[in-house]
Order: structure tokens, then C-alpha cells, then sequence
């Protein structure tokens, strides 16, 4: 079991820094599964993790409050409008900007569904 997990754990990563490059992937969700298998199948992957520059302080304040620090949510939908702002303008056909906006719906019903830690 513990190489399953750490198999999904490393796929988790990998598509978490696509993410960073593809603006339909969300990259937040995929570190924070990485994370959570890691912490099942390998502490030294977990520790690396949670060290990391970039990485770390989201998983650390995911682990110990279960919510988002104040401010970023509004940060997040602005990250998102752009970037699938720029999707949908770019992309010629109706059903790719419908799919599109879709996600985009999905993804923000999700964000809005996180509490927002007090500060």
C-alpha cells in the first residue's frame, strides 16, 4: 500500500508544477494530495515537502487549519479570471470557451467552498 501511495503522490506532484504552466490544471489541490500521500508512504518526501520554499507554507497552513489564510481568495478568483479569461479568448471553437468557463465555474464553487481561516 505504502507504494501506492507514493506512486500517487509523485504523479500528484508532477501534475501540481503542470499546473503551474497550465492554467486549466489547478495546482494547489495536486500538492496538497502529494502531500497527504507522501505523509502516508514516505516521510522523507512529506518532510521535503513541507520544507520546500513554495510549497511548504500552503501545506502547513492547509495541515493545521483546514482552511485558506485570510486575503487569498480573492487573489485566487483574480488569478483565475485571467488566466481563464485569456483561455477563452484565445481559443476559436464555441465548445472549448463553453468547457472552459465551465471549469472555471466548477473551480470557483470549489474555492468558494473553503472556509477562510480568522485571523
Amino acid at each position: 500500500m505504502r507504494w501506492l501511495y507514493l506512486v500517487a503522490g509523485i504523479v500528484s506532484l508532477a501534475l501540481g508544477v503542470v499546473g503551474i504552466f497550465v492554467p486549466v490544471l489547478p495546482t494547489t489541490p495536486f500538492v496538497l494530495l502529494a502531500a497527504a500521500c507522501f505523509a502516508r508512504s514516505s516521510p522523507r518526501f512529506h518532510e521535503w515537502l513541507l520544507r520546500h520554499r513554495v510549497m511548504g507554507p500552503i501545506i502547513r497552513e492547509w495541515e493545521a487549519h483546514r482552511a485558506m489564510p485570510p486575503g487569498v481568495k480573492p487573489w485566487a478568483y483574480a488569478v483565475m479570471a485571467v488566466t481563464f479569461g485569456i483561455s477563452i479568448a484565445v481559443v476559436p471553437a464555441l465548445w472549448h470557451r463553453l468547457m472552459l468557463l465551465s471549469m472555471a465555474l466548477i473551480l470557483a464553487f470549489f474555492i468558494w467552498r473553503i472556509p477562510v481561516r480568522p485571523r
